[in-house]
């Protein structure tokens, strides 16, 4: 028999994690896929079992593999059965049935475990008297081994097998840790390095348990969960724990077992995608790419991108920045601003956040959308967009928050402790406020172009606040046009620093560009008071400072609510109370009842005004950035007669006006021309006000004036 057909009917009898299946692979190890390789040799007589090996060698070779998961444990003698407590048994059913939200999420807290096994042991070699130099002798064993964590994906077994190099467990560590649920060792441990002394900020921000109960996540997925263990401890025997998770676990020894522990989880049937390769790096990616040590999937590094949120800013080059920005924002772009801070007071913060380089999409400036920064506790992805970490205004942010004062609850999902989740809300937005007032401050140019893309998410943030500081604090970010500089935007703190002595409010003027703005009635009186105006262009922009309402303690007033609470009677008068060059008062007396009458319904109050020029009317509401709100999203639903019911305008007459003059004289010598003409001119005024949601309504009354006029010629 040739020394291959014999190795081939070998193959039919044993499994490829014997010692000679073992011996055939490199001293680095190989994937769990590539035990597949060998052991599907015996079905293909034509390939040799050595010609396997050396095609599988090469491969390794290549791609640099290491792993140190092998299919080596042996279970030997008696094993203990062990019975649950029945309090027990039903938290391990709420655990595996309804604690997590998701199912993959047991990768993660598997991950955080083995983690937490080998900070454990980092901390414990550190300080500990000695460590075994021959593998037996000393405190513990194999002290100077690399410590990582092994994942193993095996579709055709439906199996995932996730090991650590780290501390390990005894067997009254076994049934405390994995036959008590809710009882957290990481938890304990820390607690015995804080009693001893030992136990510092630095040296135990790492360990990440806290609960007791994500080892039992793996029975929403598993039919049996197997645990090989074998305590760093000097002489520690091998163990093997196993349990179906229906309320009883065995115990017994093995042999071959690394140090470390090992997690063979065989999956349910309905479960078998965490057997997929694919879909277990895109977990490890989501959730536990930042852990502290190496993560190797099937033999190749899973976790390459470091947690820069943790570093010193200084340290942090512009190409890491740029890396990280594209895995947390899922984007080929670069960041715009990089905001990288860390504090311990008044909460223990680590924010690292981008401020991204294109304009916001469509989905962006919807409110539905969720934010982009991550929050992490312990390096751990608690939730991948976390609703009330920052205020919706800022949803267009990425990046990554790790707080360890974060209050969990039992399934590390949700947030508790509103009061501390409030102030931490709080801390962050405050601080990145501080940042954008900096960033405008040092780099006008770049904050300018911030602010043409996103001013939009920061009136939003005025309009939505229900604190006055943070409104104001927002403010300091808002640029406007004033009646002073065409070329220019100016900050609100600039506008007030240049007021004139006794100015008292904050002046602005709606209206959809420069030229109209300018040549508006509402703003002849303050242009030649020499009084500068805010120039608002976007629609949203008058209702964004009605909402402010005040900033410095100044009022913040619309043009038009200016003229209308102002006292005309001061306003251009002669000694005798008449405006110069207009009409006598018995002239005015005569007209004012007229046009109420002609316009009842419609106006609320008809007056003189003196703070017109060149405009012969106007039409001034009490809250006009609201009734222009109003107009533009509900008056389709009422009827005009309710519609100026709401609105109560009150119109306003020049009465040294040439049109209002001879609207005077008409009512005398042609009534029916002079009932078109106030019509049309309240009309007029209506539309100069933005009061009137569709202007083409006005061209029969215009069309039937001009016929009117004509009809003399």
């Amino acid at each position: 028999m040739s020394v291959v057909n014999g190795l081939l009917r070998v193959g039919r009898l044993i499994r490829p994690s014997t010692t000679l299946a073992r011996s055939l692979l490199p001293a680095t190890g190989a994937p769990q896929s590539a035990w597949a390789t060998i052991g599907q040799v015996h079905q293909q007589p034509q390939r040799s079992w050595l010609s396997a090996h050396r095609t599988l060698s090469t491969k390794v070779a290549e791609e640099g593999y290491h792993t140190i998961i092998r299919d080596q444990e042996k279970a030997v003698g008696t094993s203990d059965k062990h019975e649950f407590q029945a309090e027990t048994r039903m938290l391990l059913d709420i655990v595996a049935r309804s604690l997590y939200s998701d199912k993959e999420v047991f990768v993660r807290e598997l991950v955080s475990n083995a983690s937490d096994a080998l900070e454990k042991f980092r901390f414990l070699v550190q300080t500990s008297t000695g460590a075994a130099s021959d593998g037996e002798a000393g405190e513990f064993a194999e002290a100077d081994r690399s410590l990582e964590i092994h994942i193993g994906t095996n579709k055709q077994d439906r199996q995932l097998t996730i090991q650590d190099t780290g501390i390990g467990m005894t067997r009254d560590e076994l049934v405390a840790n994995l036959g008590t649920i809710a009882r957290s060792g990481s938890k304990q441990f820390m607690e015995q390095l804080k009693e001893s002394g030992r136990g510092t900020q630095e040296n135990v921000q790492n360990i990440i348990g806290q609960f007791g109960v994500g080892f039992y996540s793996a029975f929403m997925v598993a039919d049996r969960v197997d645990v090989y263990t074998r305590s760093s401890r000097a002489g520690a025997p091998g163990l093997k724990w196993s349990s179906d998770g229906s309320g009883t676990f065995e115990i017994q020894e093995a042999e071959n077992v690394a140090i470390g522990t090992k997690i063979v989880i065989h999956l349910k049937a309905d479960c078998r995608e965490f057997a997929d390769e694919d879909r277990i790096r895109e977990v490890i990616r989501r959730y536990s790419n930042f852990v502290g040590s190496p993560i190797f999937l099937n033999g190749k590094q899973a976790n390459q991108i470091q947690p820069i949120w943790l570093m010193e800013p200084k340290q942090v080059t512009p190409e890491q920045h740029n890396e990280f920005y594209r895995f947390v924002g899922n984007t080929f772009d670069t960041p715009r601003f990089t905001l990288h801070y860390k504090t311990d007071v008044p909460l223990s913060i680590r924010a690292l956040l981008y401020f991204p380089e294109g304009k916001p999409g469509l989905f962006e400036m919807s409110r539905d959308a969720d934010g982009g920064v991550a929050l992490y506790t312990r390096k751990v992805l608690i939730q991948s967009k976390t609703e009330n970490l920052l205020p919706k205004w800022l949803r267009f942010l990425k990046g990554v928050v790790d707080s360890e004062d974060i209050p969990l609850n039992l399934s590390r999902e949700l947030l508790q402790n509103s009061a501390l989740i409030r102030k931490l809300r709080t801390a962050l937005t405050n601080r990145t406020l501080r940042f954008l007032h900096d960033r405008s401050q040092k780099e006008p140019e770049s904050y300018d172009k911030f602010y043409k893309d996103y001013g939009l998410f920061l009136k939003e943030g005025i309009v939505t606040s229900q604190e006055q500081q943070e409104k104001e604090e927002i403010a300091k970010l808002l640029r406007f046009e004033t009646s002073k500089e065409p070329n220019r935007t100016v900050s609100l703190p600039e506008y007030c620093q240049r007021q004139a002595e006794g100015q008292k409010d904050i002046y602005y003027l709606a209206a959809p560009n420069r030229t109209l703005a300018e040549a508006s009635p509402y703003y002849e009186s303050l242009k030649k008071r020499g009084i500068e105006v805010l120039f608002c262009y976007e629609a949203y922009d008058e209702l964004v400072l009605m909402q402010l309402g005040m900033y410095l303690g100044k009022n913040l007033v619309s043009v038009e609510k200016e003229m209308r609470r102002a006292d005309a009677s001061t306003d251009g008068k002669d000694a005798d109370g008449l405006i110069e060059g207009s009409l006598l008062k018995t002239q005015i007396d005569e007209l004012l009842p007229w046009l109420k009458d002609k316009l009842t319904g419609k106006v609320s109050n008809v007056k003189t005004t003196g703070k017109l020029d060149t405009h012969p009317c106007v039409v001034t509401v009490e809250e006009m950035a609201a009734a222009r709100h109003f107009i533009k999203t509900q008056s389709h639903n009422i009827s005009e007669e309710n519609r100026y019911a709401l609105l109560q305008p009150q119109f306003e007459i020049n009465p040294k006006h040439p049109i209002i003059k001879k609207l005077h004289k008409l009512t005398s010598s042609d009534p029916e021309l002079a009932e078109l003409l106030a019509k049309q001119l309240f009309s007029n005024a209506m539309v100069g006000a933005g009061l009137v949601d569709d202007p083409r309504m006005l061209l029969t009354s215009m069309n039937d004036l001009l016929q009117k006029v004509l009809d003399k010629h």
